[in-house]
């Protein structure tokens, strides 16, 4: 049976489905018992499954990471939940040095088979230190596999698949998707962690998206469709490994691709998106590539900055309209503003 659910619905159902199914999972955070239980994504898991399942943890990120990992090498599948990717920050060394090359270091005899939730986004001028989206600099670590879910159904069996995965595996959840809905199963289900999705089918342009911006690159598609040209979206969904075959037969049939992500446009997924594109399709390019991501700046905290800071769709619009000679037939409100400033996106449901 499948309900249309909120992505943070679909999140805490695949924990308790998870946590029900195998005796070996537990879900650790800071807050994750706590009264909005990380977005409602695992609110009221404590009260159904126990202290002994369901742990909050103190501000000792890098500590715990190493708990994760000793639990998981004796048996366990342990779901660690960072409320923001930048206090994952402080876990780095344990999962860089050790949980990523575990399975590397001891010839495939032993595994570390964790799963890790990252949680990104901005709103608000949270600024520098609480908005990050550092998805980029994880997938350049051998041995992590690294996932971005955009709907809720993909979040929930995404989710599934990283905690039955023998892989480190770690997930991206911009917080303003948890408002979100979409057709999620009520059983349990799997979702491949290493395919794109094409989300919209176009023949003039590949819109080609990570979370968030992949609805921003929806949103854009629809104000191309207003003026003659058809974008054909793709969501990435997961970034190690790069779904290449996916993003180069589309290409070849439109001939152009912009890559919009959450995250830095320099040393960053548009860059590779676009590298493995060139290698495979060259010939069949039209036009440069173009990508669309935040500048090389700390993330501003005021929303005068803040509104020069974030691409949206007019962003992605307008580069697509530019690569087909159509800018001139853009709308004046497209090129000429943005349509949201640091505030969350009318989906999201908070709570903060």
């Amino acid at each position: 049976m499948t309900r249309q659910i909120r992505y943070y619905e679909a999140i805490r159902e695949a924990h308790a489905q998870i946590l029900a199914s195998d005796p070996q999972t537990y879900v650790m955070g800071l807050g994750v018992p706590g009264p909005t239980g990380i977005f409602g994504t695992t609110k009221g898991l404590q009260q159904e499954f126990g202290e002994g399942r369901v742990l909050d943890m103190p501000s000792s990120e890098n500590g715990m990471t190493g708990v994760a990992l000793g639990t998981s090498l004796l048996g366990k599948r342990p779901i660690l939940v960072h409320m923001r990717v930048d206090f994952a920050v402080l876990s780095m060394e344990p999962l860089v040095n050790q949980i990523a090359k575990w399975h590397y270091m001891y010839g495939g005899h032993m595994r570390a088979p964790l799963t890790i939730r990252m949680i990104i986004g901005r709103g608000w001028g949270q600024g520098p230190q609480h908005s990050q989206s550092l998805q980029a600099w994880l997938a350049h670590i051998p041995g992590l596999k690294v996932v971005m879910p955009t709907t809720a159904h993909d979040a929930k069996g995404m989710l599934i698949s990283a905690v039955a995965d023998d892989a480190p595996v770690v997930l991206f959840e911009h917080r303003w998707l948890y408002g979100t809905t979409s057709e999620v199963p009520s059983e349990m289900y799997k979702v491949p962690l290493d395919k794109a999705a094409i989300v919209r089918r176009g023949r003039d342009v590949t819109l080609a998206a990570t979370s968030y911006m992949t609805l921003e690159s929806l949103r854009a598609a629809q104000i191309l469709s207003d003026i003659g040209i058809e974008a054909e979206v793709i969501d990435l969904r997961s970034l190690t490994p790069i779904d290449v075959p996916t993003l180069s037969a589309s290409v070849e049939r439109t001939g152009r691709i912009v890559v919009a992500d959450t995250g830095h446009s320099l040393f960053g997924v548009c860059a590779e998106v676009i590298a493995a594109v060139t290698e495979t399709s060259f010939s069949h390019l039209k036009s440069a590539p173009r990508r669309i991501g935040l500048p090389h700046i700390p993330t501003p905290t005021t929303p005068a900055l803040a509104d020069l800071y974030y691409p949206r769709a007019t962003d992605i619009a307008c580069a697509a309209a530019d690569m087909l000679g159509a800018t001139h037939r853009l709308p004046v409100t497209v090129t000429g503003e943005h349509q949201w400033l640091d505030v969350p996106d009318p989906s999201f449901v908070g709570p903060y």
